[in-house]
């Protein structure tokens, strides 16, 4: 890759997330940390506002914006796949600004690129979850990013139902089912809930804390160490 390239793709990178490690940065550019550090320096000097430091992250400040991104071939096929998938899971108003959003990016293709996304053989059957599952699903996103306590009433595999108050953290899908990651009041403990199970859920307006041991970083993390 062109150093001209990777110093445009760098700034790309840094815009599309909150904060941009160099390890971050230099997997997905295939390059040394020290190559990183070298970019943002000659970045910086030529007045792009990259904010940040060595050991902590990097990110763009307020104000910048680069011209519109033209895509490549593989690109805009990569985009038209994933819509494809992903339509397939979501809830039905996310569905709608995927579909939306691939619109958008759709009409200011090339003709003869259009024609190759439309062409890619990748499909996913629409086997949904049920209304109210789809109901749930979306009702659980909002209430992770409004940071919302949620009340569900929950049916087991043993057919057992309860009733939980629990800070939602992300959902999760596994293939054929999705799941709900919560630090759940009743157990005092992280735990997992199918949204299909859930009977009823009711967003509150007790918002989620900032606690240490109850973020989805804490989630992940003994999550991944249960599994081990």
């Amino acid at each position: 890759m062109r150093r001209a390239d990777r110093l445009f793709h760098l700034v790309q990178l840094i815009r599309g997330r909150r904060l941009s490690t160099a390890e971050f940065l230099a997997k997905r550019l295939e390059v040394s940390e020290r190559t990183i550090y070298r970019d943002v320096a000659d970045l910086q000097h030529q007045g792009v506002p990259i904010e940040g430091e060595t050991g902590v992250g990097y990110r763009l400040g307020a104000g910048f914006d680069l011209p519109p991104l033209m895509f490549t071939q593989q690109e805009a096929n990569a985009l038209a796949a994933s819509v494809r998938l992903a339509q397939a899971w979501l809830d039905p108003a996310m569905a709608g600004d995927a579909e939306a959003a691939w619109g958008k990016i759709f009409s200011v293709l090339p003709p003869a690129a259009r024609a190759a996304a439309e062409g890619v053989p990748l499909y996913a059957m629409v086997l949904a979850p049920d209304t109210a599952t789809q109901r749930s699903l979306q009702l659980l996103r909002e209430a992770v990013h409004a940071r919302r306590k949620v009340k569900v009433h929950y049916r087991d595999v043993e057919e057992r139902e309860t009733q939980r108050v629990l800070w939602p953290l992300g959902c999760f899908y596994w293939g054929k089912v999705w799941t709900l990651g919560a630090w759940c009041e009743v157990r005092d403990d992280f735990r997992n809930f199918r949204v299909d199970r859930m009977t009823s859920v009711q967003v509150l307006d007790a918002r989620v804390g900032h606690e240490a041991g109850r973020t989805l970083a804490d989630y992940l993390r003994v999550m991944k160490s249960r599994d081990c």
